[in-house]
């Protein structure tokens, strides 16, 4: 899985595909995957994948690394790993 807990909260490993007719988060095995709507350029994709976890989970999600990457490592204070499974309702596909 893709969620690792920390002392702080947990941090979340995604893979993104940019430029989908929707957003919406998968798991396809033990990888989350995050279907963007935006285009890779300027920051916009890393917006929207703020945005959007931020009002899911209800807490700040920080961008940890990854920011030029497909591969991103998102940080999450003040929640633990069973709360964003939940809140994220991850299933495998």
């Amino acid at each position: 899985m893709s969620v690792v807990e920390t002392k702080d909260g947990v941090v979340l490993t995604i893979f993104v595909k940019p430029n989908s007719p929707k957003f919406k988060i998968e798991l396809d095995g033990d990888e989350i995957v995050v279907y963007c709507t935006e285009e890779p350029a300027k920051g916009k994709v890393n917006k929207e994948i703020l945005k959007e976890f931020t009002k899911l989970l209800h807490v700040k999600v920080e961008l940890a690394s990854g920011f030029t990457s497909k591969e991103k490592h998102l940080s999450v204070k003040g929640i633990g790993r069973q709360q964003v499974e939940q809140l994220l309702q991850l299933k495998p596909s």
